[in-house]
């Protein structure tokens, strides 16, 4: 376990940040060897199937419980670094039972909508059916895939970021070797890589549950038998959760809106914006990997009462991911046109993904306060005022920007042009909050 309560700060951020990182990386992975083989072995109706709306609307369906995993990260970590070791072991167990439920629910909700929000988005019809096929297969795996997550997070809070990483990496050689044994040699096509998923899925999610059956400490070890929800704990989780993945989902409700304005300008749109969806996880996986590492970082000395040292950690991770930023748009502008050649050979899809790009990632620099603040302040308990910030700064704002502005000019720079906007403005909303808002309060423990 990584002790982040005390020595140098930096050391200490960084120690979370790479082994979350390169999980991150892997896990990004997942989706996009998913993209590659899919874009030069089966055609871009099927590259946009995989990664145009059906990622949003994954994204959407996920994001909820996703933020109520976060929660309960917050939690287990502010206990953790507490010592409140009966209280963390009583955490694990009702975080777990909770992932079990919510992936039950998010397996039926998504099977039941897909076709609904696939069609409310206008997804063009000879890309809807691929797009049908692609999301029922994968909504099978929505169980294995919560438990893993929330087991990892698990480990993560309580200082063990090595080996939900070792994880990823063995899940997402899996995923590789499937996607390349389904799709090139059975000819199975998109429900190939869909199935790839869930195998390496499941495959994680028993990994995860040997490391926590296995931890060096007997007071934190998971217990199948155990697994039950405490009623104050869960209420606490819920509390810090569901306004972070309500946040969560209004992005990917402003993203819903957004990938409706793109599927309205063609199918070589669609497989440019989905192309630049993976290229441009090089940065966000970064990104939010410095504000998990914040998160962990803040929810643990908050715990344990360090709360200049909170402060302090916010500027250091503040300039390491300034850093990132500028590394990251220098990067993509230089070399942006080679990045598009591992997804598709075709001019056109390259040269709108190019001018999405030109758009962006510029921006990156504007959106890391959003990232890192929001970490620092969930990690000391508040997670509702974050939570209001983003439905003003960017769900409303985006939707009134593809009202009002998209119809009078209807091409992709109007609609890149949303998240820079609204970025600028969240991140100035956060930063009135931090300086002015009574965020650090020991009563949110």
């Amino acid at each position: 376990m990584i002790t982040i309560t005390d020595g140098p700060i930096a050391k200490a951020l960084l120690s979370f940040f790479f082994p979350i990182l390169f999980g991150t990386l892997f896990q990004q992975l997942y989706n996009t060897v998913d993209a590659i083989i899919v874009g030069r072995f089966v055609g871009k109706e099927a590259l946009a199937a995989v990664g145009g709306g059906t990622g949003v609307f994954v994204n959407l369906m996920v994001g909820l419980f996703t933020g109520i995993a976060n929660g309960a990260s917050v939690v287990i970590s502010q206990y953790y670094g507490a010592k409140k070791k009966q209280t963390v072991n009583e955490a694990i167990h009702t975080a777990m039972a909770m992932a079990f439920a919510g992936g039950i629910l998010v397996m039926i909700g998504g099977l039941l909508v897909s076709r609904w929000v696939l069609t409310l988005m206008g997804t063009p019809q000879r890309i809807l059916e691929l797009s049908l096929l692609y999301l029922n297969i994968f909504f099978i795996g929505t169980v294995p895939m919560f438990l893993y997550n929330m087991g990892a997070g698990i480990l993560r809070s309580m200082g063990d970021s090595r080996h939900p990483l070792y994880i990823l990496i063995a899940g997402c050689f899996t995923n590789i070797i499937l996607d390349i044994l389904f799709v090139t040699v059975f000819g199975w096509g998109i429900e190939g890589v869909a199935w790839a998923t869930i195998f390496s899925e499941t495959e994680s999610m028993f990994l995860v549950f040997v490391c926590l059956k296995k931890n060096p400490d007997q007071e934190y070890q998971f217990h199948l038998k155990k697994v039950c929800l405490h009623r104050k704990i869960l209420l606490r989780m819920l509390y810090l959760g569901i306004p972070t993945g309500l946040q969560a989902s209004m992005y990917n409700i402003s993203n819903i809106i957004i990938q409706g304005s793109i599927n309205s300008l063609g199918t070589n749109i669609i497989a440019a914006n989905a192309a630049y969806g993976k290229i441009d996880t090089i940065f966000w996986m970064g990104v939010n990997s410095f504000g998990v590492a914040m998160t962990i970082f803040s929810g643990q000395n908050f715990g344990a009462g360090n709360l200049k040292r909170v402060y302090k950690g916010t500027w250091v991770c503040l300039g390491l991911c300034s850093l990132l930023a500028l590394f990251s748009t220098t990067m993509f502008l230089l070399f942006g046109k080679y990045f598009f050649f591992l997804f598709t050979t075709d001019s056109e899809v390259i040269k709108d993904g190019m001018t999405i790009l030109h758009m962006i990632a510029p921006a990156f620099i504007t959106y890391i306060s959003i990232e890192i603040l929001s970490g620092t302040i969930r990690g000391c308990g508040q997670s509702i005022v974050p939570t209001i910030f983003t439905a003003v700064g960017v769900c409303l704002l985006r939707i009134v920007w593809i009202s009002v502005v998209f119809p009078m000019k209807r091409d992709i720079s109007t609609v890149m042009f949303s998240y820079p906007l609204t970025w600028i403005v969240t991140s100035i909303l956060f930063w009135c909050y931090y300086h002015w808002g009574h965020w650090m309060d020991k009563k949110n423990i």
